[in-house]
């Protein structure tokens, strides 16, 4: 199982203003837990600690075998992670939002489903955490990976499936092989989601700590699965767009467009993810088509527009 433990070990800087552990009230808020007979609660709570690191690979690999366990409630699951993403403390919001990054990614489809089907969004647009001078430069990123998640969930409501795990490729990836009417109300929803993920827009001067690293991390990987489905879907959409009717033509060609104009941001954060050490190997491939599809593309596109469409 391959979880954020292993990829943040691209990063190996240190880690400026690392607490020394777990904080009285971290401990305290597991103990409560603990006295409930909740080890559930209590694993989230040390998943989700004020210390400044990323959230540890055993609560995250016990919540991953949770979301398989029949007798394992996820919407208290679920609720509970919620819960701590209202907390005042940024590391703590950013660790919760990071742990159910985690959980939707590599847990059971149960936990997305829970969260899709309850409209979960996470209140963070106003999130300031004043308690230091961190905290100001860092809700920003608490912010926006907020804003990215609850799009992500908002994403799987809609289509009932989560991009970063369909099947993609020439044979059978799904946006390879859809019908054209639903591609193209397919691709608005996926170009939404990865802009999303590329409002993040750090630099590697901003990775500096073990839990915006991980988050990082999490964000590239769903960024190189998302941009393959956007590759995939219009590829489809360029084999089929000399057979559509001028309406069709006219939102293929503007989609289109938007994938062009979405190249730059994609390489932006590539550029980030290769400067930060991870593997060249890891980073796809982004040659443009040559200039002359899109003047062939517009050409038909006048063509229908200029007779009976």
């Amino acid at each position: 199982m391959q979880t954020i433990e292993k990829a943040s070990s691209f990063f190996h800087q240190p880690m400026p203003f690392t607490a020394s552990g777990q904080t009285i009230t971290d401990r305290l808020t597991a103990a409560r837990h603990a006295l409930a007979g909740s080890q559930l609660g209590k694993t989230i709570c040390k998943a989700t600690t004020e210390e400044l690191s990323a959230p540890k690979k055993k609560h995250l690999d016990y919540l991953l075998h949770c979301t398989n366990e029949p007798n394992v409630s996820i919407p208290s699951m679920a609720n509970l992670l919620i819960e701590r993403t209202q907390n005042p403390n940024w590391v703590v919001v950013y660790k919760a939002l990071i742990t159910i990054h985690n959980v939707m990614c590599y847990g059971n489809e149960r936990f997305s489903q829970y969260l899709a089907s309850c409209n979960t969004t996470f209140n963070l647009t106003n999130f300031l955490d004043k308690s230091n001078p961190q905290g100001y430069d860092m809700s920003n990123h608490v912010r926006r990976y907020g804003k990215y998640i609850s799009e992500k969930i908002y994403t799987y409501r809609l289509c009932a499936f989560d991009f970063c795990k369909i099947k993609r490729g020439r044979e059978d990836g799904t946006l390879r092989q859809m019908h054209a009417d639903k591609l193209m109300k397919t691709l608005p929803i996926l170009q939404n989601q990865m802009d999303a993920l590329l409002e993040f827009q750090v630099t590697n001067s901003e990775l500096t700590n073990g839990v915006i690293n991980c988050s990082f991390i999490l964000l590239f990987r769903d960024l190189i699965r998302l941009f393959a489905c956007y590759n995939d879907g219009v590829i489809n959409l360029l084999e089929k767009f000399f057979d559509m009717n001028k309406k069709q033509a006219r939102e293929a060609f503007e989609l289109y467009k938007s994938f062009l104009l979405r190249l730059d941001k994609v390489a932006a954060f590539l550029s980030v993810a290769e400067s930060v050490g991870i593997d060249r190997g890891e980073i796809p491939d982004l040659t443009r088509a040559p200039a002359s599809l899109i003047e062939a593309l517009e050409a038909h596109l006048h063509h229908l527009e200029g007779g009976k469409g």
